[in-house]
């Protein structure tokens, strides 16, 4: 195996669920020479290409389908705010996460369907039909919430979604 490919290979390690433009910015390769290397490493079974959530992301192979899913939705910053809170406090309600962190609802609606829809939280209907959040696999998932940190350019995509949210919330309680 050539330097540069396991260099790429030790900075996805390092990186878990680092997606391609990530890579490409932090490496000093060019993006061809990053595909070239990243084909190779996947070819040999060093490496797992997964699409998910509208982007490419690499991953050491010992990582399942659920984790991968995980990882990629870690990656951002809200979504780990409101897995780290369901952790710290809870089964709770929706507006009880969405108040706590300041965040519109409709800001955590999008981020929880992404988690339901990857098993990682758990809605629950009540009486008359209320809804209660918690974790589907709590034992699971701290751990997999402590392999990563959001990125710079992921949490400006929050901070920016969360700013829209919040001045369109704005205007429309001014109504």
């Amino acid at each position: 195996m050539s330097e540069t490919r396991r260099q790429i290979r030790a900075h996805v390690r390092a990186n878990v669920g680092i997606h391609f433009n990530e890579l490409v910015r932090e490496s000093t390769y060019a993006p061809g020479q990053i595909q070239y290397h990243v084909r190779r490493l996947i070819a040999a079974d060093e490496l797992v290409r997964e699409e998910l959530y509208g982007q490419t992301h690499y991953y050491p192979p010992q990582y399942d389908e659920w984790e991968r899913a995980a990882l990629a939705l870690f990656r951002r910053e809200t979504t780990r705010e409101i897995v780290l809170f369901l952790i710290e406090h809870g089964s709770c309600r929706p507006a009880a996460v969405a108040d706590e962190l300041d965040i519109a609802r409709s800001t955590l609606e999008y981020h929880l369907d992404n988690l339901v829809e990857c098993d990682i939280v758990e809605k629950e209907y009540g009486e008359r039909n209320r809804v209660t959040l918690s974790l589907s696999r709590p034992g699971q998932t701290a751990p997999l919430l402590s392999e990563i940190s959001p990125t710079v350019p992921d949490r400006l995509v929050d901070r920016f979604t969360r700013l829209v949210d919040g001045l369109l919330e704005n205007s429309v309680d001014a109504e």
